[in-house]
């Protein structure tokens, strides 16, 4: 097998998993949040994130473009954070964060601060017509890894933060696996409106969903 067939190979386990990933998901969000259903498609749904996320690593080195590997860092560590929450639920009874956790932190924190950098940059045309994007999504991958390892060190007594994180990771994972279909079928909007409107629309969402169950889980603990 050749070079370029080996990397036509990659693009077709990157594209069947990107769509799986966009179809299972919403079977896990509209199943019964811990019921078999729900565990089997998140596992279906986390390990299509984690194709998508080495076979877009490889293809966007050998293209190259940096900007697409450093997005697929970003991308797939909100969707490792959401899961990896699930065996973190009591930190301070022992179930805290393991070697592997400090190591994606760290890794998404120098990406982002990198696509960050870069985006202010803008040292080529192709960092000209993203315009914003790059520093959107610099800022929010610090963030979310800052907060990881914030919470690594010290870790929330709040009982359901767990549950939160996982909700959180999860469905921002799946904001950007809807910007990625975006990015390449909606070519009549502009670019950053391309890159961008999922995470206008998704963050919002996820915000009001997590307020929801942070409602529900006060009115049961009353």
């Amino acid at each position: 097998m050749t070079v370029d067939q080996l990397m036509a190979a990659l693009r077709l386990a990157h594209i069947a998993a990107g769509m799986t990933a966009l179809v299972v998901a919403p079977a896990a969000m509209l199943t019964s949040k811990g019921g078999p259903a729900h565990r089997r498609w998140g596992k279906v749904y986390f390990w299509m994130m984690a194709v998508v996320a080495a076979t877009a690593v490889v293809l966007s080195l050998y293209r190259p473009q940096i900007f697409l590997a450093l997005i697929a860092v970003f991308s797939f560590y909100s969707a490792f954070s959401g899961y990896r929450a699930l065996y973190r639920k009591r930190p301070l009874a022992g179930q805290g964060p393991k070697g592997w956790d400090w190591a994606a932190a760290g890794v998404v924190v120098a990406a982002s601060a990198m696509l960050l950098g870069l985006g202010i940059w803008r040292p080529g045309p192709a960092w000209e017509r993203l315009g914003v994007v790059p520093v959107v999504f610099g800022v929010l991958g610090l963030v979310l890894g800052g907060r990881d390892l914030q919470r690594f060190a010290r870790p929330p007594a709040a009982r359901q933060q767990w549950w939160f994180d996982h909700m959180g990771g999860m469905l921002g994972s799946y904001i950007a696996t809807v910007t990625a279909f975006s990015v390449v079928n909606f070519d009549l909007l502009p670019v950053g409106v391309r890159w961008l409107w999922p995470t206008v629309l998704g963050v919002p969402l996820i915000a009001a969903w997590i307020t929801y169950y942070s409602r529900r889980f006060q009115r049961a603990a009353a």
